[in-house]
Protein backbone atom coordinates (compact mmCIF):
# COMPACT_ATOMS: atom_id res chain seq x y z
CA UNK A 1 0.00 0.00 0.00
CA UNK A 2 1.56 3.56 -1.41
CA UNK A 3 1.67 6.75 0.49
CA UNK A 4 -0.43 8.11 -1.56
CA UNK A 5 -3.55 5.23 -1.00
CA UNK A 6 -2.95 5.38 2.77
CA UNK A 7 -3.80 9.40 2.24
CA UNK A 8 -6.57 8.61 0.04
CA UNK A 9 -8.12 6.37 3.21
CA UNK A 10 -7.27 9.04 5.54
CA UNK A 11 -9.05 11.69 3.83
CA UNK A 12 -12.25 9.36 3.47
CA UNK A 13 -11.99 8.50 7.10
CA UNK A 14 -11.98 11.88 8.52
CA UNK A 15 -14.55 13.04 5.73
CA UNK A 16 -17.90 14.24 7.10
CA UNK A 17 -20.22 12.37 4.99
CA UNK A 18 -18.78 9.40 3.28
CA UNK A 19 -21.03 7.50 0.02
CA UNK A 20 -20.63 3.99 -0.20
CA UNK A 21 -22.63 1.57 -2.53
CA UNK A 22 -23.39 -1.39 -0.48
CA UNK A 23 -24.37 -4.89 -2.14
CA UNK A 24 -25.78 -7.61 -1.22
CA UNK A 25 -26.61 -11.20 -2.56
CA UNK A 26 -28.92 -13.19 -0.84
CA UNK A 27 -28.83 -17.12 -0.80
CA UNK A 28 -31.97 -17.04 -2.98
CA UNK A 29 -29.15 -16.30 -5.64
CA UNK A 30 -32.33 -14.00 -7.20
CA UNK A 31 -30.05 -10.93 -7.56
CA UNK A 32 -27.69 -8.73 -6.64
CA UNK A 33 -29.16 -5.35 -4.44
CA UNK A 34 -26.96 -2.38 -4.89
CA UNK A 35 -27.94 0.72 -1.94
CA UNK A 36 -25.75 3.77 -2.37
CA UNK A 37 -26.02 5.12 0.91
CA UNK A 38 -24.84 8.54 2.13
CA UNK A 39 -23.28 7.74 5.99
CA UNK A 40 -22.52 10.55 8.42
CA UNK A 41 -20.82 9.90 11.14
CA UNK A 42 -19.52 6.60 12.67
CA UNK A 43 -20.61 4.27 15.95
CA UNK A 44 -23.55 5.82 17.69
CA UNK A 45 -23.54 8.70 15.75
CA UNK A 46 -23.92 6.85 12.43
CA UNK A 47 -26.54 7.98 10.21
CA UNK A 48 -27.25 6.64 6.86
CA UNK A 49 -29.79 7.76 3.98
CA UNK A 50 -30.61 5.95 0.87
CA UNK A 51 -29.70 7.54 -2.03
CA UNK A 52 -30.54 5.34 -4.70
CA UNK A 53 -31.46 1.52 -5.06
CA UNK A 54 -31.62 -1.25 -7.53
CA UNK A 55 -31.53 -5.39 -7.52
CA UNK A 56 -30.33 -6.49 -10.90
CA UNK A 57 -32.05 -9.91 -11.10
CA UNK A 58 -29.10 -13.09 -11.76
CA UNK A 59 -29.22 -14.35 -15.88
CA UNK A 60 -29.62 -17.51 -15.75
CA UNK A 61 -25.49 -18.47 -16.26
CA UNK A 62 -25.12 -16.49 -13.07
CA UNK A 63 -26.88 -19.40 -10.86
CA UNK A 64 -25.99 -21.82 -13.29
CA UNK A 65 -22.29 -21.26 -12.11
CA UNK A 66 -23.24 -20.85 -8.67
CA UNK A 67 -25.48 -23.84 -8.03
CA UNK A 68 -22.59 -26.08 -9.48
CA UNK A 69 -20.77 -25.28 -5.86
CA UNK A 70 -24.00 -23.86 -3.51
CA UNK A 71 -24.28 -25.66 -0.27
CA UNK A 72 -22.58 -29.20 -1.74
CA UNK A 73 -20.20 -30.86 0.36
CA UNK A 74 -18.25 -32.10 -2.69
CA UNK A 75 -17.45 -29.66 -5.72
CA UNK A 76 -14.63 -29.67 -8.23
CA UNK A 77 -11.87 -27.78 -6.24
CA UNK A 78 -10.70 -25.94 -9.83
CA UNK A 79 -13.77 -24.74 -10.82
CA UNK A 80 -14.63 -23.30 -7.12
CA UNK A 81 -11.03 -21.18 -7.26
CA UNK A 82 -11.93 -20.12 -10.96
CA UNK A 83 -15.59 -18.80 -9.97
CA UNK A 84 -14.23 -16.91 -6.75
CA UNK A 85 -12.39 -13.64 -9.25
CA UNK A 86 -15.03 -14.47 -12.08
CA UNK A 87 -17.85 -13.36 -9.38
CA UNK A 88 -15.98 -10.43 -8.26
CA UNK A 89 -15.79 -9.53 -12.25
CA UNK A 90 -19.17 -10.23 -12.36
CA UNK A 91 -20.27 -8.02 -9.41
CA UNK A 92 -18.12 -5.09 -10.71
CA UNK A 93 -19.55 -4.89 -14.54
CA UNK A 94 -23.04 -4.32 -12.85
CA UNK A 95 -21.66 -1.47 -10.39
CA UNK A 96 -20.41 -0.06 -13.29
CA UNK A 97 -23.41 -0.32 -14.85
CA UNK A 98 -25.95 0.71 -12.48
CA UNK A 99 -23.26 3.82 -11.99
CA UNK A 100 -24.10 5.05 -15.94
CA UNK A 101 -27.58 4.72 -15.54
CA UNK A 102 -27.77 6.64 -12.33
CA UNK A 103 -25.85 9.16 -13.77
CA UNK A 104 -22.86 8.55 -10.92
CA UNK A 105 -19.61 9.09 -11.34
CA UNK A 106 -17.74 6.69 -9.62
CA UNK A 107 -15.20 9.27 -8.52
CA UNK A 108 -18.19 10.64 -6.25
CA UNK A 109 -18.24 7.09 -4.31
CA UNK A 110 -15.90 6.49 -1.48
CA UNK A 111 -16.33 2.92 -0.76
CA UNK A 112 -17.77 -0.43 -1.94
CA UNK A 113 -19.19 -2.52 0.40
CA UNK A 114 -19.52 -6.26 -1.33
CA UNK A 115 -20.97 -8.55 0.60
CA UNK A 116 -19.90 -11.34 -1.82
CA UNK A 117 -22.13 -14.63 -2.63
CA UNK A 118 -22.61 -17.06 0.22
CA UNK A 119 -21.67 -20.25 -1.08
CA UNK A 120 -21.08 -22.21 2.08
CA UNK A 121 -22.08 -21.78 5.76
CA UNK A 122 -20.91 -24.16 8.20
CA UNK A 123 -21.45 -22.94 12.22
CA UNK A 124 -19.76 -25.69 14.48
CA UNK A 125 -23.29 -27.18 15.31
CA UNK A 126 -24.25 -28.49 11.64
CA UNK A 127 -20.93 -30.08 11.42
CA UNK A 128 -18.86 -33.15 12.79
CA UNK A 129 -15.40 -32.21 12.14
CA UNK A 130 -13.76 -32.21 15.93
CA UNK A 131 -10.83 -30.71 14.92
CA UNK A 132 -12.56 -26.79 13.77
CA UNK A 133 -14.76 -24.71 15.03
CA UNK A 134 -17.14 -22.44 12.72
CA UNK A 135 -16.82 -21.76 9.28
CA UNK A 136 -18.32 -19.51 6.31
CA UNK A 137 -17.65 -18.51 2.36
CA UNK A 138 -18.76 -15.88 0.47
CA UNK A 139 -16.92 -15.64 -2.98
CA UNK A 140 -16.75 -12.10 -5.16
CA UNK A 141 -12.65 -11.72 -4.54
CA UNK A 142 -12.35 -7.92 -3.46
CA UNK A 143 -9.64 -6.93 -5.68
CA UNK A 144 -11.81 -8.04 -8.50
CA UNK A 145 -14.60 -5.08 -7.81
CA UNK A 146 -12.04 -2.60 -7.03
CA UNK A 147 -9.86 -3.15 -9.43
CA UNK A 148 -12.64 -3.17 -12.14
CA UNK A 149 -14.96 -0.43 -11.01
CA UNK A 150 -11.34 1.88 -9.28
CA UNK A 151 -12.84 2.07 -6.13
CA UNK A 152 -11.51 0.99 -2.95
CA UNK A 153 -13.79 -2.10 -2.00
CA UNK A 154 -14.51 -3.53 1.67
CA UNK A 155 -15.51 -7.05 1.38
CA UNK A 156 -14.87 -10.31 3.53
CA UNK A 157 -17.10 -8.96 6.35
CA UNK A 158 -17.86 -12.66 8.17
CA UNK A 159 -14.38 -13.75 8.87
CA UNK A 160 -13.65 -11.01 11.65
CA UNK A 161 -17.10 -12.36 13.19
CA UNK A 162 -15.44 -15.71 13.12
CA UNK A 163 -12.07 -14.83 14.35
CA UNK A 164 -13.84 -13.30 17.31
CA UNK A 165 -15.84 -16.29 18.19
CA UNK A 166 -18.63 -15.69 16.59
CA UNK A 167 -20.54 -18.25 13.75
CA UNK A 168 -19.91 -15.19 10.51
CA UNK A 169 -23.89 -14.72 10.95
CA UNK A 170 -25.70 -12.54 11.24
CA UNK A 171 -23.94 -9.68 11.34
CA UNK A 172 -27.40 -7.58 11.31
CA UNK A 173 -26.48 -6.80 15.17
CA UNK A 174 -24.07 -4.22 14.36
CA UNK A 175 -25.80 -2.15 12.04
CA UNK A 176 -28.80 -2.55 13.52
CA UNK A 177 -27.75 -1.38 16.68
CA UNK A 178 -25.98 1.54 15.29
CA UNK A 179 -28.91 2.93 13.16
CA UNK A 180 -32.47 1.90 15.23
CA UNK A 181 -31.62 1.30 18.91
CA UNK A 182 -34.11 3.08 21.00
CA UNK A 183 -33.99 4.71 24.62
CA UNK A 184 -38.25 4.55 24.61
CA UNK A 185 -39.00 0.88 23.40
CA UNK A 186 -38.02 -2.24 22.59
CA UNK A 187 -37.33 -2.61 19.25
CA UNK A 188 -37.05 -5.97 17.02
CA UNK A 189 -36.02 -5.74 13.65
CA UNK A 190 -37.28 -9.15 11.64
CA UNK A 191 -35.70 -10.21 8.05
CA UNK A 192 -37.23 -12.50 6.34
CA UNK A 193 -34.93 -13.19 3.30
CA UNK A 194 -34.26 -16.86 2.19
CA UNK A 195 -33.19 -17.75 6.03
CA UNK A 196 -35.41 -15.64 8.69
CA UNK A 197 -32.97 -13.98 11.28
CA UNK A 198 -33.50 -11.02 13.98
CA UNK A 199 -32.08 -8.63 16.14
CA UNK A 200 -33.40 -7.97 19.41
CA UNK A 201 -32.46 -4.71 20.66
CA UNK A 202 -33.58 -3.49 24.14
CA UNK A 203 -34.80 -0.28 25.25
CA UNK A 204 -31.51 1.77 26.43
CA UNK A 205 -29.42 -1.06 25.69
CA UNK A 206 -25.92 -1.24 24.55
CA UNK A 207 -24.60 -3.07 22.02
CA UNK A 208 -23.34 -6.05 24.41
CA UNK A 209 -27.67 -6.62 25.19
CA UNK A 210 -28.26 -7.00 22.09
CA UNK A 211 -29.07 -10.31 20.75
CA UNK A 212 -28.89 -11.31 17.38
CA UNK A 213 -29.58 -14.70 15.49
CA UNK A 214 -31.17 -16.68 12.76
CA UNK A 215 -34.49 -18.23 13.83
CA UNK A 216 -35.23 -20.73 10.76
CA UNK A 217 -36.23 -20.74 6.92
CA UNK A 218 -37.66 -17.40 6.01
CA UNK A 219 -38.13 -18.12 1.99
CA UNK A 220 -35.91 -20.84 1.22
CA UNK A 221 -37.78 -23.41 1.08
CA UNK A 222 -40.90 -22.05 0.19
CA UNK A 223 -38.70 -20.60 -2.69
CA UNK A 224 -37.17 -23.25 -3.85
CA UNK A 225 -40.85 -25.43 -3.47
CA UNK A 226 -42.59 -23.35 -5.66
CA UNK A 227 -39.68 -23.31 -8.17
CA UNK A 228 -39.78 -27.61 -8.60
CA UNK A 229 -43.55 -27.65 -8.39
CA UNK A 230 -45.23 -24.36 -9.50
CA UNK A 231 -42.43 -23.15 -11.79
CA UNK A 232 -42.46 -19.61 -10.35
CA UNK A 233 -39.50 -18.00 -8.59
CA UNK A 234 -41.98 -17.27 -5.40
CA UNK A 235 -45.42 -16.92 -3.94
CA UNK A 236 -46.27 -13.98 -4.65
CA UNK A 237 -48.68 -12.37 -1.23
CA UNK A 238 -48.65 -15.58 -0.21
CA UNK A 239 -51.47 -16.59 -3.25
CA UNK A 240 -50.69 -20.29 -3.60
CA UNK A 241 -50.03 -21.38 -0.47
CA UNK A 242 -53.63 -19.33 0.70
CA UNK A 243 -55.03 -22.25 -1.57
CA UNK A 244 -53.88 -25.04 0.51
CA UNK A 245 -54.50 -26.53 4.07
CA UNK A 246 -51.91 -27.01 6.41
CA UNK A 247 -50.88 -30.54 6.81
CA UNK A 248 -50.54 -30.42 10.65
CA UNK A 249 -48.60 -34.09 10.60
CA UNK A 250 -46.32 -32.33 8.11
CA UNK A 251 -45.70 -29.65 9.96
CA UNK A 252 -45.08 -31.26 13.22
CA UNK A 253 -42.81 -33.19 11.33
CA UNK A 254 -40.58 -30.35 10.51
CA UNK A 255 -40.92 -28.93 14.00
CA UNK A 256 -38.49 -31.53 15.39
CA UNK A 257 -35.76 -30.10 13.21
CA UNK A 258 -32.87 -29.55 15.60
CA UNK A 259 -32.24 -26.49 14.67
CA UNK A 260 -35.47 -25.00 15.96
CA UNK A 261 -34.57 -26.24 19.48
CA UNK A 262 -30.82 -24.82 19.79
CA UNK A 263 -30.78 -21.51 21.87
CA UNK A 264 -30.36 -18.20 20.06
CA UNK A 265 -27.83 -17.11 19.38
CA UNK A 266 -27.56 -19.60 16.42
CA UNK A 267 -27.25 -19.57 12.67
CA UNK A 268 -28.30 -21.44 9.79
CA UNK A 269 -28.55 -22.12 6.22
CA UNK A 270 -29.84 -23.67 2.95
CA UNK A 271 -27.35 -26.43 3.49
CA UNK A 272 -29.69 -27.33 6.43
CA UNK A 273 -32.90 -26.21 4.86
CA UNK A 274 -33.22 -27.12 1.93
CA UNK A 275 -35.52 -29.50 -0.69
CA UNK A 276 -33.83 -32.60 0.06
CA UNK A 277 -34.51 -32.53 3.51
CA UNK A 278 -38.22 -31.31 2.95
CA UNK A 279 -39.03 -34.89 1.03
CA UNK A 280 -36.85 -36.91 3.33
CA UNK A 281 -39.21 -35.00 5.67
CA UNK A 282 -42.53 -36.19 3.27
CA UNK A 283 -41.41 -39.52 3.05
CA UNK A 284 -42.24 -40.17 6.80
CA UNK A 285 -45.41 -38.46 6.87
CA UNK A 286 -48.51 -40.82 7.26
CA UNK A 287 -50.82 -38.06 5.32
CA UNK A 288 -49.62 -37.22 1.47
CA UNK A 289 -50.52 -33.50 1.24
CA UNK A 290 -50.81 -31.53 -2.05
CA UNK A 291 -48.14 -28.85 -3.14
CA UNK A 292 -50.95 -26.37 -2.28
CA UNK A 293 -51.06 -28.03 1.01
CA UNK A 294 -47.29 -28.46 1.31
CA UNK A 295 -46.63 -24.57 0.59
CA UNK A 296 -49.37 -23.73 2.75
CA UNK A 297 -47.45 -25.74 5.78
CA UNK A 298 -43.93 -24.54 4.84
CA UNK A 299 -45.56 -20.80 5.37
CA UNK A 300 -46.94 -21.80 8.47
CA UNK A 301 -43.59 -23.36 9.60
CA UNK A 302 -42.11 -19.86 8.70
CA UNK A 303 -44.93 -17.74 11.07
CA UNK A 304 -44.37 -20.45 13.47
CA UNK A 305 -40.36 -20.18 13.94
CA UNK A 306 -40.71 -16.46 14.23
CA UNK A 307 -43.44 -16.29 16.99
CA UNK A 308 -41.66 -19.18 18.89
CA UNK A 309 -38.30 -17.22 19.28
CA UNK A 310 -40.05 -13.90 19.54
CA UNK A 311 -42.26 -15.02 22.42
CA UNK A 312 -39.14 -16.77 24.44
CA UNK A 313 -37.77 -13.24 24.67
CA UNK A 314 -40.13 -12.23 27.13
CA UNK A 315 -40.02 -8.67 26.46
CA UNK A 316 -41.80 -6.34 29.01
CA UNK A 317 -43.99 -3.46 27.75
CA UNK A 318 -44.53 -2.47 24.14
CA UNK A 319 -42.36 -4.09 21.57
CA UNK A 320 -41.86 -2.31 17.73
CA UNK A 321 -41.36 -5.60 15.50
CA UNK A 322 -39.99 -3.87 12.41
CA UNK A 323 -40.05 -6.24 9.09
CA UNK A 324 -37.86 -6.24 6.12
CA UNK A 325 -36.89 -8.58 3.86
CA UNK A 326 -38.77 -10.02 0.80
CA UNK A 327 -40.75 -12.02 2.92
CA UNK A 328 -42.29 -8.72 4.10
CA UNK A 329 -44.44 -9.03 0.64
CA UNK A 330 -45.76 -11.97 1.19
CA UNK A 331 -48.98 -10.85 3.04
CA UNK A 332 -50.12 -14.00 4.23
CA UNK A 333 -47.47 -14.82 6.30
CA UNK A 334 -47.36 -11.69 7.56
CA UNK A 335 -50.82 -11.25 8.36
CA UNK A 336 -50.57 -14.98 10.41
CA UNK A 337 -47.15 -13.09 12.23
CA UNK A 338 -50.05 -10.06 13.44
CA UNK A 339 -52.29 -12.26 14.63
CA UNK A 340 -50.26 -15.00 16.32
CA UNK A 341 -48.14 -12.22 19.06
CA UNK A 342 -49.28 -12.21 22.35
CA UNK A 343 -48.88 -8.75 24.16
CA UNK A 344 -48.46 -5.19 23.15
CA UNK A 345 -46.47 -5.56 19.76
CA UNK A 346 -46.77 -2.69 17.17
CA UNK A 347 -45.91 -4.49 13.58
CA UNK A 348 -44.73 -2.61 10.92
CA UNK A 349 -42.34 -2.58 7.40
CA UNK A 350 -39.13 -0.71 7.45
CA UNK A 351 -38.85 2.65 6.06
CA UNK A 352 -36.22 5.18 7.46
CA UNK A 353 -34.13 7.73 6.15
CA UNK A 354 -35.34 5.62 2.53
CA UNK A 355 -33.96 2.43 3.60
CA UNK A 356 -36.85 0.30 3.05
CA UNK A 357 -38.17 -3.50 3.35
CA UNK A 358 -35.68 -4.53 0.11
CA UNK A 359 -32.78 -2.17 0.55
CA UNK A 360 -32.23 -2.90 3.93
CA UNK A 361 -29.24 -5.76 4.53
CA UNK A 362 -27.45 -3.92 0.99
CA UNK A 363 -27.73 -0.37 3.69
CA UNK A 364 -26.47 -2.27 6.65
CA UNK A 365 -22.93 -3.32 4.74
CA UNK A 366 -22.74 -0.01 3.73
CA UNK A 367 -22.65 1.42 7.49
CA UNK A 368 -20.19 -1.97 7.96
CA UNK A 369 -17.74 -0.17 5.56
CA UNK A 370 -17.71 2.72 7.00
CA UNK A 371 -17.11 1.18 10.14
CA UNK A 372 -14.29 -0.57 8.83
CA UNK A 373 -12.77 2.58 7.23
CA UNK A 374 -13.77 5.73 9.90
CA UNK A 375 -15.13 4.04 13.37
CA UNK A 376 -13.38 0.95 14.31
CA UNK A 377 -13.24 -0.95 17.97
CA UNK A 378 -16.27 -3.41 18.08
CA UNK A 379 -17.88 -2.56 15.05
CA UNK A 380 -14.61 -3.49 12.60
CA UNK A 381 -15.43 -5.82 10.09
CA UNK A 382 -14.18 -6.46 6.15
CA UNK A 383 -10.82 -6.53 4.14
CA UNK A 384 -9.71 -3.39 1.93
CA UNK A 385 -8.85 -3.88 -1.83
CA UNK A 386 -7.25 -1.15 -3.20
CA UNK A 387 -7.55 -0.13 -6.97
CA UNK A 388 -4.92 -1.57 -9.15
Amino acid sequence: MGLKQISQLHTISTKPVRRILGLMSGTSLDGLDLALCEVTGSGTETQCKLLKFKTYAYDSEFKNKVRAVFAKETINLEYLTLLNPWIGQYHAKLINQTLSQWQVDRSDIDLIASHGQTIFHCPHHQHAHVDFSDGTLQLGDGDQVATHTQIITVSDFRQKHIAKGGEGAPLAQYGDYLLYQSAEVHRILLNLGGIANFTVLPRGGQVDDVQCSDIGPGNTLMDAFCQRYFDVPFDEDGQLAAKGEVCVSLLDLLKTIPFFHLDTPKTTGPEVFNLTMLEDIRAKCPERPSSYDVLATLNELTVWCVLEHIQRLKLDGPVQLIVSGGGAHNTLLISKVRSGLLGDYEVSELSQDGVCVDSKEAALFAVLANECVAGGGSFSFGKISLPG
